[in-house]
């Protein structure tokens, strides 16, 4: 039941997102800081955003001069009746944690949905099915 709800809430945010989603300027911008503080500690934090109409790719990272740091994708791409959407994140010891759904628009009245997610330890979650709406 729970699955089901979770479910239903996400697929009517992302049908909602699908229906009300401003159109974005295509193209690619994006910036790089360099923050240095006392004592050697700063960090560089980077982002990239590509846009293009039916996509967005947005990539992320930052590092500190500890040796700490994550790197981030975000992939996302509309159109036809679906929605597909991708995400991952890489720490510099290497652990990966991954996301990934997709829903489709049956054209009957229905909502087809497949989420997965992978954490770092590597277990996997994941749900599929259909929802109609009322």
């Amino acid at each position: 039941m729970r699955k089901s709800v979770l479910a239903a809430a996400g697929l009517s945010a992302t049908a909602l997102f699908i229906a009300f989603a401003p159109a974005a300027e295509a193209g690619q911008h994006g910036r790089v800081v360099h923050v240095q503080g006392a004592n050697g500690r700063g960090y560089v934090h980077d982002r990239s955003v590509s846009r293009q109409p039916g996509s967005v790719s947005v990539s992320r990272g930052t590092q500190t001069n500890g040796g700490y740091g994550a790197a981030s994708q975000r992939n996302a791409s509309w159109g036809d009746g679906a929605y597909d959407s991708s995400a991952s994140r890489t720490l510099n010891n290497g652990a990966t944690a991954t996301r990934a759904t997709s829903v489709v628009n049956n054209g009957d009245g229905s909502y087809s949905y497949d989420a997965s997610r992978t954490g770092y330890s590597g277990a996997t979650r994941s749900a599929s099915g259909t929802v109609t709406r009322p």
